[in-house]
């Protein structure tokens, strides 16, 4: 998920203000917990915003894009097909969406059981990449909340690295919100001692998605390989989402 220079509209203005920000926490984060800023990825949260805010990051460099709603990400995806945007899934997902998610996104972060995994297995395009899959995994417990629950993580992770069509690349998490950063660390040192579990199985895994943007600098101190920031970048939700 590159970063590549600035092409068409130029890079200004608040976006670029935002974006150079979160840019920066990130730096620091990972020099804190003496990591390589590199190994952190920024994707850029869109939802309920329109093509042309995410051509605005797109301008400045930014070229990964998560997305919660399929039919609000496939009228961006149309709007935004002459831009090398790499494109994630995060939101729920539904048995009746999954067809179009496996045609059009390059990641999924969102897998919690293996009905869906295996959908998305037998609807991925022949001529496509494997798809990019995280298993989400529900540390908090939240009822609210999608992830499999963690004693039953290490079954679906099997199930899932034997599926063809997709490569299982780590786990995704999205913790009961907190502003004690002691307390939003111990939820993301959960996720991270399951993924070295599974990584200690012999599951090959490179990916901890977690950390938003309250909470970033603790997801980065606890190894968290991809960040998924909106309002840092864009802003107050345009709508409740």
């Amino acid at each position: 998920m590159p970063e590549l220079e600035p092409r068409g509209p130029a890079c200004g203005g608040a976006a670029a203000g935002r974006l150079q920000a979160v840019r920066a926490r990130i730096a620091a984060a990972a020099a804190a917990a003496m990591r390589d800023p590199a190994g952190v990825t920024l994707l850029a949260v869109s939802k309920t915003f329109g093509a042309a805010a995410v051509r605005e990051l797109a301008a400045c460099g930014q070229l990964a894009f998560g997305e919660n709603y399929l039919q609000e990400a496939q009228a961006k995806q149309a709007a935004l097909a002459d831009l090398p945007l790499a494109w994630h899934f995060i939101g729920p997902i539904q048995s009746n969406k999954t067809r179009p998610i496996a045609e059009n996104f390059a990641w999924v972060h969102s897998v919690d059981r293996l009905k869906i995994a295996e959908r998305l297995s037998a609807q991925r395009p022949p001529g496509l990449p494997p798809l990019q899959v995280c298993i989400e995994v529900n540390v908090s417990g939240e009822a609210s909340k999608g992830g499999v629950a963690p004693a039953a993580l290490p079954a679906l992770a099997g199930a899932v690295a034997k599926l063809p069509g997709l490569h299982l690349r780590g786990l995704m998490a999205i913790p009961a919100p907190t502003a004690d950063a002691a307390a939003q660390r111990e939820a993301f040192r959960q996720v991270r001692e399951l993924f070295d579990d599974l990584r200690a199985r012999g599951h090959g895994l490179d990916t901890l998605s977690m950390g938003m943007s309250a909470d970033l600098e603790a997801a980065i101190q606890e190894g968290a390989t991809i960040v998924r920031i909106g309002t840092a970048l864009f802003g107050k939700r345009i709508r409740n989402a």
